[in-house]
């Protein structure tokens, strides 16, 4: 896949530490799209000694395959690096691959599952007692919702879109400001 040599076109968002998943959203996108996203969540193997029972060419190409892993590592840590903001960077200067830079940066500021869970639990209350305030259009109450459900997606819940439609009619249905041929 062609891609820009200055790396501009990979740019995102610099993280100051706030709305982390948010932005490694993004990154994720912008390094699928230029085929490094592998290299970030699973590393790359380090070449070991070279075996004596591999033919020339063999040891050949392993070398030239290692040599664009290591390039294409070092574009993806440079794009991590180039999105965080000053006072994140040192947390993450001393890593030398993509993968260990990521997985610090997600460690530190995703949470761990506890942390995930509690985050998760809040916002399923909040799904189920949001209701539609007096005199709110109907547009603003599905753009909350929309984030709540936004935000629990990306804490990995699975809401189907049955129960969104449900949960939705319902409180429109409650709402008398709502004209009925809009349900």
């Amino acid at each position: 896949m062609a891609t820009s040599s200055n790396g501009g076109d990979l740019r995102a968002p610099i993280f100051n530490g706030s709305n982390y998943d948010f932005w490694s959203i993004k990154k994720k996108t912008i390094f699928k799209s230029h085929d490094l996203w592998n290299l970030v969540d699973k590393g790359f193997e380090i070449a070991e000694t070279e075996d004596e029972s591999n033919d020339e060419d063999q040891q050949s190409v392993k070398k030239m395959s290692m040599k664009v892993n290591e390039t294409r590592d070092a574009k993806a840590l440079s794009v991590i690096q180039g999105a965080v903001s000053d006072e994140i960077f040192p947390r993450i200067s001393n890593f030398e691959t993509s993968k260990a830079a990521w997985d610090v940066h997600q460690q530190e500021f995703r949470g761990d599952k506890k942390v995930r869970s509690v985050k998760l639990q809040c916002l399923r209350r909040d799904f189920e007692y949001t209701r539609m305030n007096d005199g709110e259009a109907l547009s603003v109450y599905l753009t909350r919702m929309t984030d709540i459900v936004n935000q629990m997606k990306t804490l990995g819940e699975e809401l189907s879109n049955q129960r969104l439609v449900q949960k939705i009619l319902i409180i429109a249905c409650l709402n008398p400001m709502i004209p009925s041929h809009l349900l």
